[in-house]
């Protein structure tokens, strides 16, 4: 099979699969360059809430496929700081389901998303110290927003794998799972996810990543939607809200 990027939206999810088997879903430069604009269309797309990226097979993604290193090693960092970016710029909530290997760019593409579920078994690294590469600056600081400064630097000096336990204690992943309950717990987190305020969740995860001059305008949305007399209502009623709020064009 080529190494690509699929992907289908069933009940407002999205799952966004990384299909490379013969290199552990190692990430190849054309997949790096195709994410972005996959992961733009997906977000244009209203019938997207949120988004689920996992890996084809038993592992989540080995990283970078090493062949692309040998050519330009700057354009293919340039490509996957790009992808992390946009990974983290989706407007609706995101979730890394992780089994087996999640390293290097895998690991780079799972601290992109929101929130992160493992699988028992799972395996993390951040390996650029084994081909002397040097981290971007916005992935590094991603990494220490997730596990602090001491973490941060024990994995990216190292180049060592941590266990799921281990990733669980140090923040960088937010459940493990027994094997084989990890489809189950992602298809009922993601039913929460869709069912809450995307006027929330939007506002939400632009103050957690540090925009700070935007208090204003989410203020105007939340009163112009009437999502949230919307929400009292439901609740005073015991019925389940009916928010409308979508994510504007522009804005």
């Amino acid at each position: 099979m080529e190494p690509q990027l699929s992907h289908q939206v069933t009940d407002s999810v999205a799952t966004l699969v990384i299909r490379h088997p013969a290199k552990r879903n190692a990430m190849t430069t054309a997949m790096w360059r195709a994410l972005p604009p996959l992961l733009d269309g997906l977000a244009r797309d209203p019938d997207v809430r949120a988004l689920v990226l996992t890996g084809a097979g038993g592992t989540f993604c080995a990283g970078a496929d090493i062949s692309t290193l040998r050519g330009s090693p700057e354009e293919a960092q340039s490509l996957a700081a790009a992808a992390e970016e946009a990974l983290a710029a989706f407007p609706g909530p995101t979730v890394a389901a992780v089994r087996g290997h999640c390293v290097g760019g895998g690991a780079q593409l799972a601290a992109a998303c929101d929130l992160r579920l493992a699988e028992e078994g799972a395996l993390f690294g951040v390996t650029p110290a084994r081909l002397g590469v040097v981290y971007p600056a916005s992935a590094t600081r991603r990494l220490v927003s997730l596990v602090g400064p001491s973490t941060a630097k024990y994995l990216l000096f190292t180049a060592e794998l941590i266990d799921a336990g281990r990733a669980l204690g140090t923040g960088l992943v937010d459940e493990v799972l027994p094997e084989g309950e990890l489809d189950k717990r992602v298809v009922e987190l993601t039913r929460v996810l869709v069912s809450r305020s995307r006027l929330t969740q939007a506002a939400a995860k632009e103050f957690a990543d540090g925009r700070t001059d935007r208090d204003a305008y989410w203020t105007a949305q939340a009163r112009d939607s009437g999502d949230t007399a919307e929400g009292v209502a439901a609740f005073l009623e015991r019925r389940q809200p009916r928010f409308t709020w979508s994510v504007p064009t522009t804005g």
